[in-house]
Order: C-alpha cells, then structure tokens, then sequence
C-alpha cells in the first residue's frame, strides 16, 4: 500500500504537511487580486486599457508565478508562524516588483504610462496579497479550533519521535487532528519512564480500532531497525481505510535536501541532494545576476581605484587568480585583487595569519575589510560563484580537511559565494583550529539545507551591516 512520509523540518518540528488541498485556491486568488488591483490603478488614473498597457500585467504575473514556485510559497502553512508565511509572500513579491522595474527600464515604450502607475500597483498589490492569507488563516485556524473537520491520530511505537510527534499535535489545535494515544507491543517495565502509563493498548487493539473506522490517522514511530515489524504493521494497515505515516527516525536529521524521486516504478531517496532544481535553480541564478549587475555598477570606479593602488604599491599583477572548488567539486578560477607579495595556488597553500609577513600593507587593509574579494562579482557573472554561498577554499586546503571533516564535500553541492551564513555568524578569516573549520561546515551544510530567497535577502543585507570587517580576516 502507498504511505505518506513525514519529513523533518527546521521551522516545524517533526511535522511537515504535504501539499495543501488550497494550493489551487491560492494561486486563483493570487492571480485575481494583482489583476483587480492592476486593473483598478488604469482606471482610476483614467487611463485606457490596450494590449500595450497589460504587457507589465502579464510580467510580473509570470514573474511572481516561477518565484512563488521556487519558494514553495503555495505549500501548506498549517504549523509555520504567520510572521513567516508574511516574510516569503514579501519577499515573492518584492523580487516580482524588482523584475517588473527593469523590464520597464529596458522596454520604456512598451509601458507607455509610466513608471508611477506601476510603482502605485506593485506597492498596492504586496500587503493585499498578505491581507487576504491572513484572514483566510485566521478563518481555517477557528474553524480546526471548533472541532470541525478534525481527524482522530494515534501513534504505533512509544519513541522519542513519537513522543515529539505527539507533544506538536496537542500544542497545535489549528491542524485539526486529535490525538488517541500510544500503541506499542511491549511490557511496561521495557518502555522508557515518559511513556508510563500512557499506552492504550498493543498494535492488536490499534489494528481493531482501525477497522472499526474509529481512527483516522495512523503514525508509526518505530525505529528503521524494525523493519520486519514494520512491514507487518503496514499490511495489517492495508485492511482499514487509515491514512498511514510513517515517522522517519533513522538518520533523516544528517541528510541534506533529501527528497523522494521515481525512477521508473521505483521510489529512491535522495540523501545528498542540492535544493537548486528547475524553478529554484533559475531564481537562484536571476538573483545572482541582477544583485552582482547592480553591484558592479556602484563599484566600478572603487575598483578601478584599488587596481591603481594595488600596482603602485606593489610589484606584481592587480588581479590574483586562483583554482578552488565550485560545484559539484568542479575547479574553477576565482578573481581577487592581490594582496600578498606570494601567490600560492599549489598543492601546498599556507593560510594567512596574524602579522603575516607576506600580506602587504595596502592588503592589511583591503583583506581587513574584504574589498580584496570585489572581483569576485564577475565570478558570479560569469556562473562560477554565487553572492551567497558557502565561501570557496583552496584546493589544497579542500583536500586536507575532506580528509578530516565529516561531510565536509558537502559544502559543494552549491555554487561558492562571496558572502554565507558562516561569514555573518562570524566564522571569516584564518582556521588556526579543526573545531573552527567544523563549526564553518556545520554552518554550511545549515545554509544549504535551508535554503530560501528570504535567508539570502538576510545573509546579504546583514553582511552590508555587519560582514565586511573582521576582527579575524587578516
């Protein structure tokens, strides 16, 4: 028989729901809300409808469809905070407005009444789209909390994941699904101490409880060593009419971006995986392209400054390059400006330290502040970096810790970027220490895990505040 499979997630606990049976109803609403207001803005400008005058219409819903997708804004938000749902639709949305400004940038007669009715929609349009989730949230939350369209639950399997599985049901009310209890086989003086007193029967009477139609939901939460037992259960599920689940407890916690694929008729999991497919590939890189463009607008007479400075100072080229790892372990050539009279890029490379006599003094500064690492936007042009990333080491240094460090290769599952969620929670600079470069990883292997648009809107906006200068980047 078919079985659903709860996935962990960060933001949710144990529980993630599947696909909500609104999603369609979302995407309708979304796409008459902006078309309304698009609408109600010519009008009330008094301004005639054409097929010229919808092209920005037509944009920005396409636009605001693939990143709504990519950020899998129409899932379901049954046990995520509302604070959330609002940040992504924000965020959707703004990335939606910025796409649709510069298409009127580049296409001006194609908008032939200016860029001020489009700004007035796009600013219109962002909190209706929020205001409408909220109400229609709060509607479904009252609704669940009544007692209405609730379903009946319990849990084959007195575990820890059970237990936490357990605990989120009772503390969300608003999924409307009631809890029934524990079912387990063994004898109380086997259970551990927080399940005493708590089950309700063996999986015999679970099984008779189903039958009788008197139980909706079935979780099972015994560990993966258990799979005879396992296997059993489920084909004494296939004689009720349950919705079966089973809990994954085995090492789901490690993997990164796992996910269920068919090859065929059969169904594989993915363990090591990169979030960036189809739509989320493509957002991810128009991201890239349109921030690192704008960058390297404002930047561009700074860099040609620090160039000048750089060759007369020193003797040696402006730009250093260097071979590191990309994606999928790939070697790539990375721009810096040159801040070391040496250019290591061997198979022997010694990390800057603290009073390093091979930095110089116009370096010192540049290495302090990162401006040495400006190149690196046309890195990212060029699609072998991303703005935000875990940050790319040299090969030398790949091959020594992919020596030492658990899922260290992991790292290149992704693009390298100039700026990532280590940098910010200040892991820069030199790994005088194995621990430091672990905790790097750690760092890392988070980031591409959780991956959105919003946590690079954050990485980026707190490195500009915060990120550039270092007490340990020397």
């Amino acid at each position: 028989m078919s079985t659903e499979i709860l996935r962990r997630n960060e933001s949710k606990g144990i529980i993630q729901t599947h696909q909500s049976s609104f999603s369609t109803l979302y995407r309708l609403f979304d796409l008459v809300t902006v078309t309304i207001l698009y609408f109600s803005v010519l009008l009330g400008q008094n301004l005639p409808i054409s097929a010229t005058t919808i092209v920005a219409l037509f944009v920005s819903i396409i636009s605001f469809m693939l990143i709504a997708e990519a950020m899998e804004l129409y899932r379901s938000w049954r046990t995520t905070p509302s604070i959330t749902m609002i940040k992504y639709v924000l965020v959707a949305w703004c990335l939606t407005a910025l796409v649709t400004m510069t298409f009127a940038y580049i296409f001006p007669v194609l908008i032939p009444y200016g860029n001020q009715v489009t700004v007035t929609w796009l600013l219109a349009s962002g909190p209706v789209l929020v205001g409408w989730r909220i109400v229609f949230r709060e509607i479904l939350h009252r609704h669940r909390k009544s007692g209405h369209n609730t379903r009946s639950a319990i849990i084959l399997g007195a575990t820890s994941s059970g237990y936490s599985l357990a605990n989120q049901i009772m503390q969300n009310e608003h999924l409307g699904i009631r809890f029934k209890g524990f079912y387990d086989d063994r004898s109380c003086d086997r259970l551990p101490h927080e399940f005493h007193n708590q089950i309700f029967g063996d999986i015999e009477n679970a099984i008779a409880l189903a039958k009788s139609n008197k139980v909706d939901y079935i979780y099972i939460a015994m560990p993966m060593s258990a799979e005879k037992r396992i296997m059993e259960i489920l084909n004494l599920c296939s004689d009720t009419t349950a919705t079966v689940y089973i809990i994954p407890n085995f090492f789901m916690y490690n993997l990164v971006n796992a996910r269920w694929q068919n090859v065929g008729s059969i169904q594989t999991l993915s363990v090591f995986d990169t979030p960036f497919q189809g739509a989320s590939d493509v957002l991810k890189r128009a991201e890239d392209i349109v921030v690192s463009s704008l960058i390297l607008l404002l930047i561009s007479v700074p860099m040609l400054a620090i160039a000048i400075a750089v060759k007369l100072t020193s003797p040696g080229p402006v730009i250093f390059k260097q071979t590191r790892y990309g994606l999928d372990g790939k070697k790539i050539l990375i721009y810096k400006f040159r801040s070391m009279t040496a250019q290591d890029n061997g198979s022997m490379v010694k990390q800057a330290t603290k009073n390093d006599q091979r930095i110089t003094r116009l370096g010192a500064f540049l290495r302090k502040t990162s401006l040495d690492e400006l190149p690196q936007f046309i890195n990212v042009l060029q699609g072998r970096m991303s703005i935000v990333g875990p940050r790319p080491h040299a090969v030398a240094h790949n091959e020594e810790y992919r020596k030492l460090i658990e899922g260290y290769m992991l790292r290149h599952k992704v693009r390298p970027g100039i700026t990532g969620w280590a940098q910010i929670n200040g892991l820069r600079g030199e790994t005088e220490t194995i621990n430091k470069m672990v905790k790097r990883v750690e760092f890392d292997l988070d980031y591409i895990h959780r991956w959105s648009v919003w946590l690079d809107v954050k990485i980026i906006f707190t490195t500009i505040f915060k990120g550039f200068v270092d007490k340990n980047a020397y």
